[in-house]
């Protein structure tokens, strides 16, 4: 398993995106394999882009503030 880290400048390199499961609670997205969580991240990134090139947002995020991390515990 597999989650998409953001780095932080209070906590480091955290796992800050969620999802709602079954039950309505929020919970860490984890991905079953490196290449899903891949492709989340650049979707996100592309959704970002959408969004600045539209004039929604001020700036982008980089892609170096990220990292996909293999979980040992899942």
């Amino acid at each position: 398993m597999f989650e998409v880290q953001h780095y932080t400048l209070c906590d480091g390199w955290i796992n800050c995106w969620s999802e709602e499961n079954e039950d309505g609670v929020m919970i860490p997205s984890i991905y079953r394999t490196y290449k899903e969580a891949l492709d989340a991240l650049n979707e996100f990134l592309a959704d970002e882009l959408m969004e600045y090139n539209a004039g929604n947002i001020d700036s982008l995020y980089e892609l170096d503030e990220f990292r996909i991390m293999e979980l040992d515990h899942a």
